[in-house]
């Protein structure tokens, strides 16, 4: 448990976990065992995170996160999910950039 981490009345934490700086942990929290928190991480209160499940830094968790899983993004979703929808945007971004280029 880094520095600043916030942990509410009734979490618990289970073996091996690492929580980086200014995490939050709300009322009721689950933790299973090694679980990972990059810095930053947010959980909503009653969410249960599976053994073996990380959470990208800056992460806003409002879901329970199964086991093994790796989850990012604000509300949180898996990490696969989170890249297809940042490369999607960027997308557009650049679809709209060239559409008004030489005008």
């Amino acid at each position: 448990i880094d520095n600043l981490v916030q942990i509410a009345h009734n979490v618990r934490i289970g073996r091996g976990c690492i929580l980086a700086a200014h995490c939050g942990l709300s009322g009721s929290v689950t933790l299973g065992d090694f679980v990972m928190l990059g810095g930053r991480v947010g959980l909503a209160d009653h969410i249960a995170v599976g053994s073996g499940a990380r959470l990208a830094a800056s992460s806003g968790v409002m879901d329970n996160v199964p086991a093994g899983e790796i989850w990012a993004g604000a509300p949180a979703i898996p990490m696969r999910d989170f890249f297809r929808e940042v490369a999607s945007v960027r997308r557009l971004a650049g679809l709209k950039s060239r559409k008004g280029e030489g005008q």
